[in-house]
């Protein structure tokens, strides 16, 4: 299967940074520098969840001469918290594989903290209106430092002026298990949930309009485990109010595993109480 995109060096040691689409089901990959430089590459951990790879480029197979001209200068990762709407970003990538060096693009941030959802489950992603075309994927989006806020991921095929890019703390969240474990430890609940609205809240005379209404509890599981049950609601994860199950999943997502509780406020039929829940790495 032949394809391309586009990476970040993050270290001297051949790490490049890209999209985990832009490498899954490849049977060889090259890495190509910006001086025009090729060398083989190999996958060394890839996420799904998150759409982000890491692959280390073979430096030995250039010859001595040729290796010491090749210049690994990693990125500077900014705080995609830091974000605002309007802000100027540039996209950096090798849309359709066009040679002669990357492209750039220039654009604000749309929006934040956009829910789109993927075949893996729903990402939460930067929008912004800089053009973002097949072989951008894995590239960076730059903010005016010429610092990494995001990695370009994805772009709406029937929209005009919408792409979407993975925020860089996401990135620094996932990154060390990519580099060393070769995929993501994330930490669990086991429960499925779905979105409390006025019409289920009605019909099963819920005492709650909004939150995660649990339908379902994994045996054993850190939740069962804790004593959650069918049709507990849950209001508050440490505090923070949640409205809709993909909050549950960004909150959970965003802890360590080992040895690290979330105290979840929960409404059963009326009654509200806060469960100290020890969190577990995913089956």
């Amino acid at each position: 299967m032949q394809g391309v995109g586009s990476g970040i060096i993050i270290d001297t040691r051949g790490h490049v940074l890209t999209n985990n689409h832009v490498i899954d089901r490849s049977d060889t990959l090259r890495v190509t520098f910006g001086d025009s430089k090729q060398v083989n590459a190999k996958v060394v951990g890839k996420d799904k969840e998150t759409d982000l790879a890491v692959v280390r480029a073979e430096l030995d197979d250039i010859d001595s001469n040729g290796k010491d001209e090749i210049k690994l200068l990693p990125a500077n990762f900014g705080n995609s918290d830091e974000l605002k709407v309007g802000q100027i970003v540039m996209a950096l990538g090798n849309p359709f594989g066009l040679t002669g060096g990357p492209t750039v693009t220039a654009g604000i941030i749309s929006s934040l903290n956009r829910n789109v959802q993927f075949d893996n489950g729903i990402l939460e992603l930067v929008q912004t209106d800089a053009a973002i075309n097949p072989g951008n994927s894995g590239g960076p989006l730059i903010n005016t430092k010429g610092e990494v806020v995001a990695i370009n991921t994805a772009k709406i095929p029937y929209g005009q002026g919408i792409g979407f890019a993975v925020p860089i703390n996401t990135v620094k969240a996932v990154l060390t298990d990519l580099i060393e474990n070769g995929h993501v430890m994330r930490p669990w609940l086991g429960v499925s949930t779905v979105e409390l609205n006025a019409k289920i809240s009605s019909y099963y005379s819920l005492p709650l309009m909004y939150g995660a209404l649990i339908v379902d509890v994994e045996p054993f599981g850190p939740a069962d485990n804790a004593g959650l049950r069918r049709g507990d609601i849950i209001e508050e994860i440490n505090g923070n109010k949640i409205d809709n199950p993909s909050q549950v999943s960004s909150y959970i997502r965003k802890k360590k595993i080992v040895n690290d509780t979330v105290t979840i406020t929960i409404n059963r039929y009326g009654r509200v109480y806060d469960v100290h829940l020890k969190l577990e790495p995913h089956p």
